[in-house]
């Protein structure tokens, strides 16, 4: 029977509250949410089948582009997945370094989601002196690699670039600085009556649910899972630098904020840690152009969560097949679930407390024509992209020559 109370009302795929184009169909009864259609697919870019047209070293720029946020966690994964097909064992200072960029990675991403989600209720002071010191952090990165986001440290067998003498004064003061923010920050989340009312209770996912679902990092963590992969399955220099993971028990947003936050201090004590123990050595060892044939499945904690890189070698020097499961792939099942039952207004801090990365999730593009809703292979997402520019007026010329 149909229930003449509910409202049904679409939020994106264009919203002021999206960072990124997605869409959810939010079912409501009153204020209350009772139901959540999510939808996905709107920033698909065929990264994974680009990769299996151009060889190893040129895939390291595509791999670290399936994220800006997150890009090293990308490339070390895929580095250490092919380090681990060709046989090669990087040195300790490579590891170091891979492991100190990882945490100034962790650091500037879980401050820029501090921000985001003051923003979202209207604490726009939070956001501003959130993103001030996540510019500390960025200039850091810039100084180490060359760019604020996308930084280009890695290299399949080592890194590119080595932290000197006045870069390591520079991390040192940047931590200290902030230390004393970041502790600042905790002690607000757990004190501030607003922060309070609009996190305490809202977007609950039950540890059953977060578990039967599946989800990762923060947000699993803030349901009590420890699944943190720098302890579970220490990669690189984890297995020497020893992180405390940190979890939580209130499953809600406030558990969510409360993890990130403790993880900005764990971060700061891991960079000091890598600096003070920066063991001597080469920065890269030679691997051979063409990767041994077989498979392997390389995995790290991005900020998000666990990231998971599937690599299949042919024995040449362009692969066979790559996978990337992004974390926020895993963490869009329990979404809905934590919609359910909240106030339409909590619907966009909900959403943010995930941290989802849209572009990161996309695998596939689904089209709404006159057949009706399907899933389209690669070779019908070229047709029918050559389709669309075309009846648009564009020259293709180029592409189609490309396509004979």
């Amino acid at each position: 029977m149909k229930n003449d109370k509910l409202v049904t009302i679409p939020i994106g795929p264009e919203h002021p509250a999206l960072d990124e184009p997605a869409s959810f169909t939010v079912t409501l009864d009153g204020e209350k949410v009772v139901d959540v259609v999510v939808g996905v697919g709107y920033n698909h870019r065929g990264l994974e089948k680009a990769c299996e047209s151009r060889t190893y070293a040129q895939d390291l720029f595509l791999v670290e582009r399936v994220c800006g946020i997150c890009s090293h966690t990308h490339s070390t994964a895929y580095c250490q997945g092919l380090e681990e097909l060709a046989g090669v064992e990087i040195s300790r200072r490579a590891k170091y370094i891979r492991v100190l960029v990882s945490e100034l990675e962790r650091l500037h991403s879980h401050l820029l989601w501090l921000g985001v989600a003051g923003h979202e209720i209207g604490f726009d002071t939070l956001f501003m002196c959130t993103w001030r010191d996540r510019e500390r952090v960025l200039d850091v990165l810039a100084e180490a690699g060359g760019n604020r986001v996308n930084y280009g440290v890695n290299a399949i067998g080592g890194v590119r670039r080595d932290i000197d003498p006045e870069l390591e004064t520079r991390i040192r003061s940047m931590t200290d600085v902030l230390e004393k923010e970041i502790d600042y920050y905790l002690e607000l989340a757990m004190t501030d009556s607003v922060l309070a009312a609009r996190f305490k209770g809202v977007g609950v996912l039950p540890r059953a649910d977060a578990e039967k679902f599946g989800v990762v990092g923060p947000v699993a963590r803030a349901d009590g899972i420890a699944d943190d992969v720098r302890v579970v399955e220490p990669y690189a220099a984890y297995d020497e630098l020893k992180v405390n993971q940190v979890t939580d028990d209130h499953c809600d947003v406030f558990g969510r904020t409360i993890v990130r936050i403790k993880e900005l201090q764990e971060s700061l004590r891991v960079i000091r840690a890598c600096l003070d123990g920066m063991p001597e050595g080469p920065l890269k060892v030679n691997v051979p152009r063409r990767i041994p044939k077989g498979e392997v499945i390389s995995r790290t904690e991005a900020p998000r969560g666990e990231n998971i890189q599937y690599i299949r070698s042919n024995g040449t020097d362009i692969p066979d097949r790559i996978r990337v499961r992004a974390p926020s792939e895993a963490n869009w099942h329990g979404m809905r679930r934590m919609m359910q039952g909240a106030y339409l207004a909590d619907v966009p801090i909900i959403v943010a407390a995930n941290d989802p990365c849209y572009s990161c999730t996309d695998r596939a593009v689904v089209v709404r024509g006159a057949g009706g809703r399907r899933a389209m292979d690669w070779e019908e997402l070229r047709a029918y992209g050559v389709e669309w520019y075309r009846g648009r007026g564009a020259d293709i010329s180029r592409v189609e020559e490309k396509l004979k």
